[in-house]
C-alpha cells in the first residue's frame, strides 16, 4: 500500500483484532442485517429467541465463506465481504444462488 493511502476499514480491523475476529464480525454483521430486515417487515420482534439461532448460523457461514474465499484465492478484504454476503443470505439463500448459477452454466 502506498504511504499516502490510509488503510481501509477491513485492513484496520484485521490489524487491530486479527483475521478470525474480523471474519466473525462480518458473519454477525450479515446476520444482523438480515434480522433488521425481518424486524422492519414486522416478521420478528427486535429482541427474541430468534437471535439465539443467528449466532451458530453466523459462525458457520463465516467458516464456509472463509473456506470459499481461500479456494477462490480472494484477498482478505474480498473474503470478508463474501462472508458478510453469505451470512446475510444464510444457507437457503446461498443454496438458491448456487442453484441459479449452476442452471445458467448448463448448456
Amino acid at each position: 500500500m502506498p504511504a499516502d493511502q490510509a488503510p481501509g476499514l477491513i485492513e484496520t480491523l484485521q490489524s487491530l483484532i486479527g483475521g478470525a475476529a474480523t471474519a466473525l464480525i462480518a458473519g454477525f454483521t450479515g446476520r444482523l442485517m438480515y434480522h433488521a430486515g425481518e424486524v422492519r417487515a414486522r416478521r420478528r420482534p427486535i429482541l427474541s429467541w430468534d437471535l439465539a439461532w443467528e449466532a451458530p448460523l453466523a459462525i458457520g457461514m463465516a467458516l464456509i465463506g472463509d473456506g470459499l474465499g481461500s479456494y477462490l484465492d480472494l484477498s482478505r478484504e474480498m473474503t470478508v465481504g463474501l462472508i458478510a454476503l453469505l451470512s446475510y443470505l444464510g444457507p437457503r439463500g446461498a443454496g438458491a444462488l448456487l442453484e441459479r448459477w449452476l442452471a445458467l452454466r448448463r448448456p
